[in-house]
């Protein structure tokens, strides 16, 4: 048992640790598809992909982070490409 619980901690010790790495980018919010946990960014570039503004669909990670904002809103995101799955790690509102 022990050392299944200090598996887990490393693992989310490595997580956060990745994330506080991993830069911020920005965007607006033009589409929520909660049915296929999906959201439409516009967005600026995105540096840990090397990839530049443009319009695109994005998974996400948790269904819950869909919740939190509404079309219009700017938004402040890490995205990771999982198998070529473009996937949001974060979102949260650009004035926080």
């Amino acid at each position: 048992m022990k050392t299944t619980q200090l598996l887990a901690t490393l693992a989310l010790t490595f997580t956060t640790a990745a994330l506080a790495d991993m830069p911020m980018a920005d965007g607006e919010v033009r589409k929520i598809d909660l049915g296929a946990k999906k959201i439409t960014l516009k967005h600026g570039e995105i540096k840990n992909l090397d990839m530049p503004p443009m319009t695109m669909v994005f998974q996400v990670k948790d269904p819950a982070m869909l919740q939190t904002v509404k079309v219009g809103d700017k938004v402040r995101f890490t995205v990771e490409n999982a198998n070529g799955a473009m996937t949001l790690l974060t979102l949260e509102p650009a004035g926080k």
